[in-house]
């Protein structure tokens, strides 16, 4: 099985954080976004995951690095492509042409799962869905009597299905899906002036490919920070509590309140830490109480009472916040 994770967007709804990290490289629960999608995609699979091919920016030779050490991690050969013009969907996949060939998934980077089925790859497709109250906001499929796919809707404005797709799919010809890109592509096919999905997958639907689904249990968002702090909360609570504490963590007249992560070196003194935070490698935090938020590597936070907050690496912070998205290298005295 091959893996294209197109992740090559600048995040900008996540700013300021994605100003010195990809979004895919943000960490929740002690790893990356990417890295829980990989291992989220793995636990469905009935074969190994033998190729990874990460469609990014020119995010600089650290990132790559970090990339392909996550692949070697399950085993995978890492591919490194390119998508430096944001043109769609279907225009991000494309890059990654050399991988879409015989059994691929592609996921989307921004999104998180849980899910309670092992993937069946006799179907030509697969869409991994989710039943939604609201499928106006989402691109959703409609099935006929035989629970096959009769067709893609993008944003409905009157009710054709509730289940809307997540943006991981599985393709039993990767080659088939490139040519239908291809033709997008050539004959300049575009909707809102970029190459879409959704058009290829209509394409290949015509010509008698048969696409199923497979229903997910969680679906989670990490497009904003709002939505990423809550999943941290949401993946929180999947996580061994083994596997939540780092080495070398100091607790002095401390309290943390599960679940959370607390990763390697990290100093708690005289505070209260939970529930809900992630707290990432060497940061401090000193006289302060921290609930429902995301504190990355390297930062110190005292005198402080926070809530549903993401705070960079790298900060020093001083006070008290609800509901505050610092960046990575900021000072602040509240």
């Amino acid at each position: 099985m091959k893996l294209i994770i197109p992740m090559a967007g600048k995040g900008k709804r996540m700013r300021p954080h994605t100003l010195t990290t990809p979004k895919p490289l943000i960490k929740i629960a002690g790893h990356s976004i990417v890295h829980h999608l990989i291992y989220e995609i793995k636990e469905v699979l009935e074969e190994p995951i033998e190729e990874i091919n990460f469609v990014i920016g020119r995010f600089g030779e650290s990132v790559e690095q970090e990339l392909k050490n996550l692949a070697a991690e399950v085993g995978a050969k890492p591919v490194i492509s390119y998508q430096d013009n944001p043109l769609g969907t279907a225009h991000a996949i494309y890059c990654a042409e050399e991988t879409l060939k015989g059994n691929v998934i592609i996921a989307f980077s921004d999104t998180l799962f849980k899910a309670n089925f092992k993937l069946k790859t006799n179907s030509d497709g697969i869409i991994w869905t989710k039943k939604v109250d609201d499928p106006s906001s989402f691109g959703v499929v409609r099935k006929d009597k035989k629970n096959y796919v009769d067709g893609f809707f993008e944003k409905p404005s009157s009710f054709i299905s509730d289940e809307a797709i997540i943006g991981v799919y599985y393709f039993k010809k990767g080659e088939d899906l490139k040519n239908e890109i291809k033709y997008l592509l050539e004959n300049n096919i575009r909707e809102n002036s970029e190459f879409q999905l959704t058009d290829a997958l209509e394409n290949l639907r015509k010509k008698n490919n048969r696409f199923t689904t497979s229903v997910v249990d969680r679906w989670f968002d990490c497009g904003n920070k709002d939505a990423t702090v809550d999943t941290n909360k949401e993946m929180l609570n999947y996580i061994d509590s083994k596997k939540l504490k780092g080495k070398g963590i100091v607790q002095e007249n401390s309290i943390i309140i599960e679940p959370c992560y607390i990763g390697n070196n990290v100093q708690i003194i005289n505070s209260v830490v939970g529930p809900y935070v992630s707290v990432e490698d060497e940061t401090v935090i000193e006289n302060a109480l921290i609930s429902n938020s995301i504190v990355q590597a390297n930062t110190k936070i005292r005198l402080l009472n926070g809530i549903n907050s993401m705070i960079g690496a790298h900060v020093d912070i001083e006070g008290n916040f609800v509901d505050l998205s610092v960046g990575d290298y900021t000072n602040l005295n509240l």
